[in-house]
């Protein structure tokens, strides 16, 4: 099985820390050279000398904030003009905060669209002619198992993940004849901050200890505990890699057997 990205340059969002650092460190393993894309540069610095450079890469890093499109898009259209080809993207941000749809604002579901789908698509178009000058791209969207079944508690990210799912989809089938493919990662519960902060909100909303709320969630998963960010980063490689050359415009689920729908 062919897993070698040396000579492959990966654009990696959200990488300072859970999924997204996990995957950027995968990629660096498998030879890739990495650019960082995080809004914090003292984490983003912090990271890059964490990425693996046994086959002499040069990793790198860009400073960009989700909440400003407009911006991320002149920050990466200059980056990409200096540096060239970005072979493989792995679309990677944090999801909106949890609660019932009924008490959604319309606000927060505007604010998600922009930061997940917008600047998905931002990124997207930047790489896209150099993917296709190359014969070779891999789009990768960290998405939800939430696209395949709403969560109970999450409104506006059951929403607008659904959303990119479909952007996805139809990317996936206008840039297929250029080698390039585009493919959703869905992580189950995973143990990474965003987790983390959305189970103290429940606390804090319902009165339950938090032990109590990871207790039930876990009780669902099959696997009976949950992910780590490296096993959905796994599935992230695998299909930026050579191997998965075939397979594009598909859902992968990464949650233990939670998901009940096939």
């Amino acid at each position: 099985m062919n897993l070698d990205l040396r000579g492959k340059k990966a654009l990696v969002c959200g990488s300072t820390q859970g999924i997204g650092k996990a995957a950027a460190l995968e990629l660096a393993l498998l030879g890739a050279t990495v650019t960082l894309l995080a809004r914090n540069e003292s984490d983003l610095k912090k990271t890059c000398g964490e990425l693996s450079s046994v086959f002499h890469q040069k990793h790198d890093y860009l400073v960009a904030d989700f909440s400003k499109p407009e911006e991320l898009r002149a920050s990466v259209e200059r980056y990409l003009r200096s540096t060239g080809t970005v072979h493989i993207l792995i679309n990677n941000t944090g999801g909106p905060p949890g609660g019932p749809i009924t008490e959604a604002k319309t606000e927060e579901f505007i604010q998600a669209f922009s930061n997940h789908l917008v600047c998905n698509h931002i990124l997207a178009q930047a790489v896209l002619p150099g993917m296709k000058e190359a014969g070779y791209g891999r789009i990768v969207n960290v998405i939800s198992t939430s696209v395949k079944q709403p969560l109970k508690g999450l409104g506006v990210s059951n929403t607008v993940r659904a959303a990119v799912a479909n952007w996805s989809k139809t990317l996936a089938g206008e840039v297929a004849k250029y080698g390039i493919t585009v493919n959703n990662v869905l992580p189950g519960a995973t143990n990474t901050q965003r987790l983390r902060s959305l189970i103290d909100a429940k606390a804090q909303k319902t009165g339950q200890h938090p032990d109590e709320i990871k207790a039930e969630m876990v009780h669902e998963v099959p696997m009976a505990r949950f992910a780590e960010a490296s096993e959905i980063a796994n599935a992230i490689a695998f299909l930026a890699s050579p191997a998965a050359a075939y397979i594009t415009g598909i859902n992968v689920p990464v949650d233990g057997g939670r998901t009940s729908c096939l």
